[in-house]
């Protein structure tokens, strides 16, 4: 299985503040002159000077901050590229950004994108870095009895290691999603817990379980 790109690409957009400042006269007193080097001025008159100082919103540089933030729990880069920046040409040129309205703007490796800081969640960038879970995930089909599922449901969800429960139609009543830590966990493991302590649910008839050998997943992860 190849290795996935793991570096994204997140365009900002930062502003110019004017920086208008006064600067006094520097006339030697005694003999009226400007000394070498010094900027001209007209006697006493004010001298006025403009500088550009680039900066990031408060809103962009916090969608920055929460994207590598996710980045670095998912084992994935983020190249942070300015595009006030870089040449003129190079941002026409730039196909991800053609009708980008709203900064900043986050480009997966397989070109999806999130546009503008509202779409910064754990959920969504979650999506565009999915990571392989660190832990063993099995999933247990489960034949009851009739009777009080809300019982049975209570019983289920005593069990650390029962995550999800989805209730059913058809062949098989429930689906539970079962999670272990990776340090010594394996399929024996799971299938014990199956056998031993669900199945000993007396209401639980049979089962069926589904150990993965991968697993990735695009939900947010600790």
């Amino acid at each position: 299985m190849a290795e996935p790109t793991r570096e994204l690409t997140l365009y900002v957009q930062s502003k110019r503040a004017i920086a208008t400042f006064y600067r006094p006269s520097i006339a030697n007193e005694t003999t009226g002159t400007t000394p070498p080097g010094a900027p001209k001025t007209g006697g006493d008159e004010a001298s006025l000077g403009e500088e550009g100082v680039l900066f990031l919103s408060d809103d962009q540089a916090r969608a920055a901050a929460h994207a590598e933030e996710v980045a670095g729990r998912r084992g994935y880069h983020i190249k942070v590229v300015d595009i006030a920046k870089v040449g003129r040409v190079e941002r026409l040129i730039a196909e991800h950004l053609r009708g980008v309205q709203t900064f900043p703007v986050l480009i997966s490796p397989r070109g999806q994108r999130l546009e503008g800081t509202d779409q910064f969640t754990d959920e969504r960038l979650a999506e565009l870095m999915p990571s392989e879970l660190k832990s063993v995930r099995a999933f247990t089909y489960l034949k009851v009895r009739g009777g009080d599922l809300d019982r049975i449901r209570n019983l289920l969800e005593t069990l650390p290691e029962v995550k999800e429960l989805h209730f059913l139609t058809g062949d098989w009543d429930i689906l539970v999603v079962l999670d272990f830590a990776a340090s010594g966990a394996s399929k024996r493991r799971v299938l014990d817990f199956v056998t031993e302590r669900i199945r000993g649910i007396p209401e639980v008839l049979d089962t069926s379980t589904v150990v993965p050998e991968f697993s990735v997943t695009k939900f947010p992860v600790a």
